[in-house]
This record gives C-alpha cells, structure tokens and sequence, in this order.
C-alpha cells in the first residue's frame, strides 16, 4: 500500500472519520465490475475518483488546479488505476463535458466558492442522464458560527449567523438551503446526512494514543449521520439527489 494511502498514520485516521459518511451514502451507487460514467467536479487529488475508478468505473476528474490534478495522477498510477484528469472548472462544464453525459457527479466542497449557487446546480443537473444522481457535500453554516465562537472570534461568529457571502472559506449553507437548492435544479434529494459532527473537534492525540480511538469516531459519526437534531453541529451536510 502506498504511503499516502497508509491508514495507520494520524492524517488518515481522521481522514477516515471525515470522509466514512460520505462514502457509506456513495457507495451503492458504484456497484463492482463499473460501466457508469462519472465526474468529479473540483475533485482535486482524487480522494473518492480513485476508489470509484478502482470499483472499475470510467472517471473524469475536472479542477482548475494543474498542481491537483498532478496529485491526481500520480494517486492513479499508485493504484493502479486509469482517471481522466482536465483543467476546467463548473461554469465550463458543459463545454468541457457536455450535457446529459454523466451518471453520476460528485460536487464536493464546490458550491461554496461560485458566485451563483443556484445557476451552478442547474449546471450539474444538465450534465447528468435522466435518472442520474448527484452527490452534493456542501459547508454547513451554524457548524462555522460554533467554532468561530469556540475559537474567541465572536465578531466572526455574529456575522456568520445570516450571512450568505463567501467571506474566509466561502459560503456556507443551513439544511433548507440546501434542499432548496436541490430542488430549484429540478432534482429530488435522498437522505440529508450529517457529516464531521465530531471529527474536527476531537484531539488529534486522542486519535494517537486511545486504542480503537480511530475507528470508535468514525461508528460515532455514522450512528449520528441521519438524526436531524445533529445536522446543526455538523461541518458538512451531504445528499445523493436524483434527476
């Protein structure tokens, strides 16, 4: 196993954490033996490309970074696996892709950083077939508003409260939002799930020195995944919409 993708080291133990949910809502839509095409839109390295392409689907990654898309390929080629890397970012999808191409799409961490949200969303809900699906992840809003408060910047955290511009780490959404979102693209969401509830405020040396700490985190998040009384506390919400 290659070192990046060593799962004893401290940044992967709680990579794994963060990314568990995530992955448990993606993985029945990758069944073994491939066939789907699928696009990864900003999904840099290839974190999940990767482990969809080695479930032997066809992946393109696009992403404005020529520095992550080098990462990409030299992830790939570690695997030993074949992803499709282009420079491009969401408002060229269409020319880059081309509408009604995809079976599923990945938009990880995207919507926070373009200016119209809503326009971008109609964007992807084009690319997909009809009967395609969409994995959203996305910032959620009073999980920022906790830890700006948490860290001693009130100010920061009074201004995120109903706040909708980008500011430091781009836009973040509540729940409704989000849905709205979904269903302004004409799609129909799945389970909106919870996503790093406790993952980034545990101490890293309680991952380092508490035996099973690790794995103990990552069952924690998912046995909290689908209760909305945590969606609030949580870093990230994500959701599988249908076209």
């Amino acid at each position: 196993m290659p070192a990046s993708e060593r799962t004893d080291r401290p940044s992967a133990r709680r990579h794994a954490a963060r990314s568990s949910v995530v992955w448990d809502a993606l993985e029945p839509l990758f069944p073994e033996g491939g066939g789907l095409e699928v696009l990864d839109i900003g999904g840099g390295t290839g974190g999940f490309a990767v482990r969809v392409a080695e479930r032997g689907h066809r992946v393109t990654v696009v992403d404005p970074s020529p520095d992550a898309l080098a990462a990409l390929d030299r992830r790939a080629r570690e695997r030993e696996v074949t992803v499709t890397g282009r420079q491009g970012e969401l408002s060229t999808l269409l020319e880059t892709i081309g509408p009604a191409s995809t079976d599923v799409v990945l938009c990880h961490g995207v919507l926070e950083v373009v200016e119209d949200a809503g326009s971008a969303m109609s964007v992807l809900a084009q690319v997909l077939r009809p009967s395609g699906s969409l994995s959203l992840l996305v910032a959620q809003r009073h999980a920022a508003v906790v830890a700006r408060a948490m860290a001693g910047h009130f100010e920061q955290a009074r201004a995120l409260l109903d706040s909708t511009d980008h500011g430091r780490g781009g836009r973040r959404f509540t729940h409704d939002e989000l849905l709205g979102l979904v269903a302004g693209a004409g799609l129909r969401p799945g389970v909106v799930h919870a996503v790093r509830v406790f993952a980034d405020l545990v101490p890293g040396s309680l991952l380092d020195l508490e035996p099973g700490g690790a794995a103990a985190l990552v069952e924690l998040e998912r046995a909290v995944a689908e209760r909305p009384e945590y969606r609030p506390l949580a870093a990230q919400l994500h959701v599988v919409a249908t076209r």
